[in-house]
């Protein structure tokens, strides 16, 4: 057994007993149409929602707003991208790709995020390491507040999820806000029924 290999088995050995989650009260949630805070909230983070009424629309959509020549990694099979990627695809290789387009499971209206995990992003480095990513969500899907999010199933069964709300954004230099400092440089929300 190698030095790396006898380490790694010993923090393996040491990890915590499992407990249960604490449970989150439920707070009154504040009214109105869930899109309309949704798009408000998502809004205000620089990212941007559209309509759509076909994955052929979405296709458009792209070219229009980044050109014909934008390469595309596709992590949903309704969009489809001019780069193939899949589970054994090695995150570098997105290095180059221009526009990322996933499809959430669901998102949250309270602070215009949506929700993915390793498995809607396929590589874990589509959300990150593109210049501009697209999500497709689903209207019905939509949550009221993060208190929610907590409750699903597919939260606690996710080995790694995130909540994405807007673009990558500083305004740590002379308090000038500057968007896709460290990751995406837009994000577009389409509003697709799955």
């Amino acid at each position: 057994m190698t030095t790396r290999e006898a380490f790694l088995a010993k923090v393996r050995a040491a990890q915590p007993a499992a407990r249960p989650r604490q449970d989150v009260p439920l707070f009154d949630a504040p009214g109105g149409d869930l899109r309309a805070r949704f798009t408000a909230a998502l809004q205000m983070m620089g990212g941007t929602c559209v309509e759509a009424a076909s994955a052929g629309e979405v296709s458009d959509l792209i070219r229009e707003r980044f050109g014909a020549a934008a390469s595309i990694a596709s992590a949903t099979t309704e969009v489809p991208g001019t780069r193939a990627i899949g589970a054994h695809t090695d995150p570098a290789s997105l290095q180059d790709v221009d526009v990322g387009v996933v499809r959430a499971r669901f998102g949250v209206a309270e602070t215009g995020s949506v929700w993915l995990s390793e498995r809607e992003y396929v590589v874990n480095a589509l959300g990150y390491i593109v210049q501009h990513l697209v999500v497709l969500l689903d209207p019905a899907q939509l949550l009221d507040g993060l208190q929610d999010v907590y409750r699903r199933d597919d939260f606690r069964s996710a080995r790694y999820a995130a909540l994405v709300t807007g673009p990558s954004a500083t305004a740590d230099i002379e308090g000038v806000l500057i968007r896709g400092a460290q990751g995406v440089r837009s994000l577009t929300v389409v509003w697709l029924a799955n």
